[in-house]
């Protein structure tokens, strides 16, 4: 984490640029009935800002936790989107959906014959690396153009399958007759309807997602989210930047480096060109004078700045 002082350096260094302290990542709750594109959409208008860019979609009829980059945090997607999530779903038994979901055209529907014994026994076979295909209302990319438009015009277009990995998968108990709560952590990329819909088939049962959270994306937890109405009252006070992490704070996963620099490898390094370190080779969040100044690369003994947060770039 951040230091009291660099923290303050951080802050009057976006002082000087005449801007406000709201560069970083937002953890916004994103309520059911709102596209990904629509929050980034109404943070742009809450905080006057262009360069807004969610960390990921999160399906219209899903709640929970969405990244939002600020500013020069837009260049930190990469290295955000790919981390691990993790979801509360409900899966509901006797029909099954075209989207897999509680939205869509029912398209069976079947007595159920099924328990929670036999929920329980299948579970185990969801874990670890499994091969999912894409639902047909989904944002994956087929010849340039995504699934659900091909879907909603009636192309004649093959889903495509991938593996993911399911880290985790448990049982939180029945919310109702034919309807189970789970918790899954996984991997980037993973569909929970499919998954949904999977584990039904596997116990003989139509079955459709008919709740979604997403609790948690990387480091943003759904505890520590805001909702777009206390961003705007937060907006209106003066005070947004209260819920704004700095990008380095949002980059735990990646090992601190503050290098002792003489002042020709100084500007060397803020130059953009390679100095030499001791550092294991990987990425690093780099710091100069107890500020963050960007995702440094270490590699075969050298050190250069990959993505940098310096004023002005």
């Amino acid at each position: 984490m951040r230091s009291a002082r660099a923290h303050c350096k951080w802050r009057a260094r976006c002082c000087r640029a005449n801007k406000p302290v709201i560069e970083g990542i937002l953890n916004i709750l994103k309520p059911p009935g709102m596209t990904s594109s629509d929050v980034v959409a109404d943070v742009r208008h809450i905080l006057h800002m262009k360069r807004v860019g969610h960390m990921g979609t999160l399906d219209p009829g899903a709640a929970g936790v969405l990244g939002i980059c600020l500013g020069r945090a837009t260049r930190l997607f990469d290295l955000l989107v790919d981390k691990e999530k993790e979801y509360v779903c409900e899966l509901a038994l006797g029909k099954t959906t075209d989207t897999q979901d509680s939205y869509g055209a029912v398209l069976e529907v079947a007595p159920v014959t099924a328990d929670e014994a036999l929920l329980l026994s299948v579970l185990p076979r969801f874990t670890g690396e499994i091969e999912q295909t894409a639902p047909l209302y989904s944002a994956i990319k087929v010849d340039g153009k995504a699934l659900y438009a091909h879907t909603r015009a009636g192309n004649a277009v093959e889903s495509r399958s991938r593996r993911v990995q399911i880290y985790e998968l448990s049982y939180l108990g029945s919310s109702e007759p034919d309807r189970y709560m789970l918790r899954i952590r996984c991997s980037k990329g993973t569909y929970i309807r499919t998954l949904c819909q999977d584990i039904g088939a596997a116990m003989g049962c139509p079955a459709h997602m008919s709740f979604l959270l997403r609790t948690a994306a990387g480091p943003l937890r759904v505890e520590d989210a805001v909702s777009l109405a206390e961003l705007s009252d937060m907006a209106e006070r003066g005070c947004a930047e209260a819920a704004v992490t700095p990008p380095d704070a949002a980059l735990p996963f990646l090992p601190p480096l503050a290098p002792a620099l003489s002042p020709k490898h100084r500007k060397f390094l803020l130059n953009g060109a390679s100095i030499p370190t001791e550092a294991a080779d990987g990425l690093l969040r780099l710091y100069v004078d107890d500020a963050f100044i960007g995702v440094g690369e270490a590699k075969d003994g050298m050190l250069h700045l990959s993505l940098s947060f310096l004023q002005g770039d």
